[in-house]
């Protein structure tokens, strides 16, 4: 009998463990579905039908060791990616990650507030976005500048559940599964040329799953949790389930624009919530529901952590204070960057909500083409024996990581070369 309460003890502190660790990696992978990565994924599937569903696997896998080495080096140094190349590679590279970064992120954040405009002008008219936009964004802020990491991070995991919304509008769309399992595994190039629009695709979706800012946010979240490498096992499992998850829930949004925006002849998609108004009328009013909510949601989810992953990384890269939690006169730096991008990209929105439509897809492209400097220094910093110890990559992580920067570098390339030489799009 005591053995068996000793047993049960022992199994609920190690869930109780588990549920102490758990956070970044769900929090950093969700929030690759956010207002960009809905678009992106939303108008892959209405001009490529499934045909895009093999980027989603092979970036997934990315997606997953990216974020696991980024786990790794928080948790083995206790400081965040920002701290790590100032400390190791000075000012003028750090600047120069940092302005890079920041382009890609305001941009970003600007997307996210497009975002929750356009997921509830799917509801309301025009005028919703006086009110809606402002209140957004206070809330948000509060949230942040007055919220502590525990209470920011129980917020947006119970937010992660809204999720399944995707799900649900995918099952609504009914599909034909074995046409979608058999080019999930099984590409069908037939769509490749002309090549311009089929590369900016591909670099589209490779940029809405593995970005900049998701990089450097989960190794700073993981500082700030105060994660070690004694949760390291917990961590890896965490992160790599994630990114299983985030590509899961953005398959399903592309099977159910494949499944009826691409079938109905909608190939041009300017915002998610135009996606979200095509499907009522395809897939039934309740499909159209749940990509509204979703797509709301993951707005949200995104105009809180963009620019908080850039707080970090902003104040990590100077040396100065950082972290949730702490007051104005704690971290002014900290709260002053994060506070300057939510007021200017509300500001923004409110002030011109129909000339903002192109920047909503503009940050998976300007990430995707950053993201190969944030992989370089990551790599490089992961296999440095004197910062991580026996912590080092292994040839397999390499390998995977060292191809996705070349793949992202030769496809940056060729979106670069048919741009300025049109005759070479075919």
């Amino acid at each position: 009998m005591l053995r068996r309460f000793l047993r049960r003890q022992a199994a609920y502190s190690r869930i109780w463990i588990v549920l102490a660790v758990i956070g970044p990696g769900i929090i950093a992978a969700n929030a690759d579905n956010d207002a960009t990565g809905i678009l992106g994924y939303s108008q892959a599937g209405a001009q490529y039908q499934y045909a895009m569903l093999w980027v989603l696997v092979a970036s997934g896998l990315a997606l997953g060791i990216c974020q696991e080495i980024n786990a790794r080096m928080g948790a083995v140094t206790g400081k965040g990616f920002a701290d790590l190349i100032r400390e190791n590679y000075g000012v003028r590279i750090t600047v120069f990650a940092m302005v890079a970064l920041l382009v890609a992120n305001f941009t970003t954040t600007l997307a996210e507030f497009a975002g929750i405009l356009a997921a509830v002008q799917v509801f309301t008219g025009p005028s919703a976005r006086y009110l809606v936009i402002p209140l957004t964004a206070m809330a948000v802020w509060w949230m942040v500048a007055r919220g502590t990491y525990q209470r920011v991070e129980r917020i947006l995991l119970a937010a992660s559940v809204i999720y399944f919304s995707y799900i649900g509008s995918a099952l609504l769309a009914h599909p034909p599964w074995g046409e979608v399992l058999k080019q999930t595994v099984w590409p069908d190039f037939a769509h490749i040329f002309p090549i311009r629009p089929y590369v900016f695709m591909v670099i589209n979706v490779i940029g809405t799953t593995i970005t900049p800012w998701g990089q450097f946010y989960i190794q700073s979240s993981i500082r700030d949790k105060g994660l070690t490498v004694r949760d390291y096992a917990i961590t890896r499992m965490e992160v790599y389930f994630s990114a299983f998850w985030t590509q899961f829930v953005a398959y399903f949004i592309i099977v159910a624009c494949g499944a009826t925006l691409y079938k109905a002849g909608v190939r041009n998609i300017e915002d998610a919530g135009q996606a979200a108004r095509a499907l009522a009328p395809l897939a039934g009013k309740f499909a159209s529901l749940l990509f509204a909510v979703g797509l709301f949601n993951a707005s949200v989810f995104g105009a809180i952590i963009v620019p908080l992953s850039t707080a970090y990384a902003v104040t990590e890269a100077l040396g100065w204070e950082s972290g949730l939690g702490r007051r104005t006169r704690e971290a002014p730096l900290f709260i002053g960057t994060y506070t300057f991008l939510i007021a200017a990209a509300a500001l923004l929105v409110l002030l011109f909500p129909h000339r903002l439509t192109s920047l909503m897809i503009l940050p998976n492209i300007v990430g995707g083409i950053l993201l190969p400097i944030v992989l370089v220094l990551m790599l490089r910093l992961v296999n440095e024996r004197r910062i991580m110890g026996e912590y080092t990559n292994s040839w397999r992580f390499n390998l995977v990581a060292w191809t996705t920067t070349a793949v992202m570098i030769a496809l940056s390339l060729i979106l670069l070369a048919t741009t300025l030489i049109p005759g070479l799009a075919g």
